[in-house]
């Protein structure tokens, strides 16, 4: 019988989303997902992670995976990932005894991997091929722009437009799931040579993580793709809401968060939001339990300092872009974004979302922000949202200030 390993790199670093393949989706973090869906397929002999970092090791570890720890001249940013499969396959074999006959590299950043596709590209190469990979049917009409010479089409004449029909079928690389022959590997160091065949998946479930606007999209369409699965939970997070241990910082949203959206104007055209007093005593305690706090909004409005300075906590107002200025604070404050809490309630709080490892939706948030959080508050915003947050993290402390 053929031995074939699955083999999930998974670095720690990532620049374009902090932490990303621990970065939650769905019901579990992307490295739990990527290995779940493995450990389903019926195909493989094993299921391994490379990783250099010990919270990704435990998550994989947990999810059912073998863990090979990945040295460190093959974790830098522009090591490849053919690197990291040839050697988690000789620290295997080395391991057990045996010699791979097929490895797959499977990428966690490709949220909606099946074990059917697993599967699919296995049998591929156990059937005959050399390599093969995930692919999905596409239609578009690509373009380049070439400098001082315009526009040109890629796959079409531009100066004709075939009926979609008509025009020969593209197929798309996933991304999610590549397969060779252990000995081909071995000799071309590259996941691409002799004979490929592809497997077909559905388009409708490729998407590739590749920064937070990318992860917002995964964490939004998770209910949607993954209760189409029998084994799917029935929402995200069912029974667990974050504590102490699992933060150390919260950022919050303003409008629509702290406030219920709505914006009183006087005569003079000065605005009045309206504010919970429980949120500010929960934002109190929370200060004093010595949790760092940043509010973090686009709104110019000097309400939104006086606030901040009315609860003595730093304030980032009039930001154009939230998720910038919540990645460069993070790094000033030495905090890891997978262990912050955001909470927010609205479209411009999505790619805030994708930089944490903890998306709080307010309970009247937009319903693409509803379904791209970790956990959703049964208070609304500006009626007590943020102290009910502040009890999830503190407990019997907040009960007790």
């Amino acid at each position: 019988m053929s031995t074939v390993l699955a083999v999930i790199p998974a670095r720690g670093g990532s620049k374009g989303v902090p932490g990303k393949n621990m970065a939650p989706v769905g019901d579990a973090p992307l490295i739990t997902r990527a290995v779940r869906e493995c450990r389903a397929a019926k195909l493989l002999t094993a299921v391994v992670v490379s990783t250099d970092d010990e919270r990704i090791a435990t998550a994989a570890h947990a999810a059912g995976a073998e863990v090979i720890e990945r040295p460190a001249q093959i974790s830098s940013d522009t090591a490849t990932s053919e690197s990291a499969v040839l050697h988690a396959m000789d620290v295997y074999q080395e391991r057990h005894g045996v010699t791979v006959d097929v490895v797959l590299l499977v990428q966690c950043t490709s949220p909606f991997l099946t074990s059917e596709e697993v599967d699919g590209v296995a049998a591929a190469v156990l059937d005959g091929a050399d390599t093969a990979l995930t692919v999905a049917p596409f239609h578009g009409f690509v373009w380049r722009e070439d400098p001082g010479a315009g526009a040109h089409g890629v796959n079409h004449d531009k100066s004709h437009r075939p009926r979609r029909q008509d025009r020969p079928e593209d197929l798309l690389e996933t991304g999610a799931v590549y397969g060779m022959r252990a000995e081909g590997l071995r000799t071309e160091k590259h996941r691409f040579f002799g004979r490929t065949e592809l497997v077909r998946t559905d388009p409708a479930r490729v998407l590739e993580i590749d920064d937070p606007h990318d992860l917002a999209r995964a964490r939004a369409l998770a209910p949607l793709l993954d209760g189409g699965r029998s084994d799917a939970p029935a929402r995200p997070f069912p029974d667990y809401l974050p504590t102490r241990d699992d933060i150390d910082a919260v950022v919050l949203d303003f409008d629509g968060t702290q406030t219920d959206d709505r914006v009183l104007v006087d005569s003079e055209g000065r605005e009045i939001v309206a504010v919970h007093r429980g949120d500010g005593l929960g934002i109190a305690a929370l200060r004093r339990a010595g949790i760092p706090l940043l509010i973090l909004s686009t709104e110019e409005n000097p309400v939104v300092a006086a606030r901040a300075r009315k609860l003595r906590i730093p304030v980032l107002h009039g930001v154009e872009r939230k998720d910038l200025a919540l990645k460069q604070w993070c790094e000033e404050q030495h905090i890891a974004p997978e262990r912050v809490l955001y909470a927010g309630n609205d479209v411009n709080d999505l790619p805030c979302f994708g930089l944490v490892g903890w998306p709080v939706a307010v309970a009247n948030a937009h319903d693409i922000v509803r379904g791209a959080a970790r956990a959703v508050t049964s208070a609304p915003g500006g009626a007590g949202a943020i102290r009910e947050i502040a009890s999830w993290i503190l407990g019997k402390e907040l009960t007790a200030s």
